[in-house]
């Protein structure tokens, strides 16, 4: 058998979390945000925020902005190893993609769409919130008004994910929004806890039953 035939017949070698982090670090090497940092550690620091989540996810973190930034297309990813759904996620998270690129809080509606996506976009959100980047953001444009789509964001991104998830997220990327996090919960309470009446079981009822006969006992 020749070494041609040898490897159409050997599986592909599987892509993993760490694959992930190593090429989401080499395709954006040279890049720099908007502070002229090195934009790497945006998309590592993405990653590394979905650590409790599954592969797939994990690797649509580190991998969330090839699609946008990067020459590195869907089939090469897949070529590569890369899953469907980690793909589907990437491609659903890159503005680029949308029929509007410009229109942020419609794109933001649609990944909201998806609970995957959604999560990754959280942990997107989060690190360009950070409070030192929105400080050194504010002191070099000056004239501009502080960024608030990402402010805007977080409500929609929020409401397609369990609180759980969510707090998962912040606490390893920006522990700052957990503060925020719960005063956008205690806002949406309308529970009367002043007013709350703790009912007694209807004597007829199973509850009241097992009642009397604990009693009993």
């Amino acid at each position: 058998m020749s070494d041609e035939q040898a490897a159409e017949q050997s599986p592909a070698p599987r892509f993993t979390v760490d694959t992930a982090r190593v090429l989401a670090e080499v395709a954006h090497n040279r890049q720099k945000d908007k502070l002229k940092r090195p934009y790497k550690d945006h998309v590592l620091a993405v990653g590394d925020a979905l650590a409790d989540f599954d592969d797939d996810i994990r690797i649509a973190g580190y991998l969330h902005d090839v699609a946008e930034d990067t020459p590195i297309t869907r089939q090469a990813l897949l070529d590569m190893g890369v899953s469907v759904r980690a793909v589907e996620i990437i491609e659903r998270v890159t503005s680029r993609l949308h029929e509007n690129p410009d229109d942020y809080p419609a794109i933001i509606s649609d990944i909201s769409q998806d609970h995957d996506a959604a999560l990754v976009k959280i942990a997107d959100n989060a690190h360009n919130s950070l409070p030192e980047r929105v400080k050194a953001l504010a002191e070099k444009w000056p004239d501009k008004p502080p960024v608030t789509k990402y402010r805007d964001a977080r409500p929609v991104l929020y409401a397609a994910v369990e609180v759980e998830e969510i707090r998962k997220i912040l606490a390893r990327v920006n522990p700052w929004l957990l503060e925020e996090l719960d005063d956008r919960l205690d806002e949406e309470d309308t529970t009367d806890y002043e007013n709350l009446s703790y009912e007694e079981p209807d004597a007829g009822s199973e509850a009241g039953a097992e009642v009397r006969t604990d009693g009993a006992g």
